[in-house]
């Protein structure tokens, strides 16, 4: 897969394949172009890096997760006709928003943290840290502190970022929280749009059972899901081989549709 630009320069990632490409891929949090290369070998496809990771850098603010849609949408336009946007992770936030696009016909969504697990509140920080966030703000608890209060109680992935990558992460978690994405991807199916969920049984980072339920109620067929046994959050052979058997027979219902 070849290092290559889009959106006029603002995005980086790779294209497979030699025709225009059909399939648009999204890595999850802290990821890159080449989670999606086995996945996508000799298809026509572009995997990209968002921004703030890989080739990608940094966006200019705290930016949601509709506005890394809104600029990744620019990239559609080297497409050819029907997308299919597959998504794992952070990725598959970016996704859902983009099911608003005409041009997005089919959404192969893995490992989606878009609903929290059945039952569970909306987690918020520790009493400490909320303290010492409101004293931060009034000029009594220096930065020094605050930085060590945020690597004492943020998780792994807080940690590492940056502070522009921190505010991403804080506003796409509380879009998990209250299921923010649920209404347009519940939208996208009713309407016709093609939705699979492609999920490790042994995820312990996006419920499953969250989202499906979230998703209840809509008529029989329009989520199709498939477990893939034994596999985890990130993209192993197993998930690889049952994301690629999805795109695969994408292809061949495009392909069927465009016959009649």
């Amino acid at each position: 897969m070849a290092l290559c630009s889009f959106a006029g320069g603002r995005l980086w990632g790779a294209r497979e394949g030699a025709g225009r490409p059909r399939i648009l891929a999204l890595p999850g949090w802290g990821r890159d172009h080449t989670d999606f290369a086995p996945v996508l070998a000799g298809l026509d496809a572009v995997a990209l890096d968002l921004p703030g990771f890989g080739a990608t850098p940094d966006p200019p603010g705290a930016w949601s997760t509709a506005e890394y849609a809104e600029l990744v949408g620019a990239a559609l336009s080297d497409f050819a006709g029907r997308v299919t946007v597959v998504g794992h992770s952070f990725g598959a936030r970016v996704a859902v928003h983009l099911a608003a696009d005409p041009r997005v016909t089919a959404l192969v969504l893995t490992g989606a943290p878009l609903a929290p697990p059945p039952g569970q509140r909306a987690v918020r920080p520790s009493p400490v840290f909320r303290t010492a966030r409101a004293l931060s703000r009034l000029g009594i608890v220096g930065a020094e502190r605050m930085e060590r209060l945020r690597n004492n109680y943020g998780s792994e992935d807080y940690r590492r970022a940056s502070p522009v990558m921190r505010g991403v992460l804080v506003k796409s978690v509380e879009e998990t929280a209250t299921s923010a994405y649920i209404p347009a991807l519940r939208a996208f199916a009713r309407d016709g749009g093609s939705l699979e969920l492609v999920w490790g049984t042994e995820d312990r980072v996006a419920s499953l059972a969250g989202v499906s339920g979230a998703l209840a109620g809509l008529p029989d067929g329009a989520v199709r899901v498939t477990t893939v046994r034994g596999a985890g959050h990130l993209l192993s052979p197993a998930l690889v081989e049952a994301l690629r058997a999805t795109l695969l027979r994408q292809g061949a219902s495009a392909m069927d549709d465009g016959a009649r």
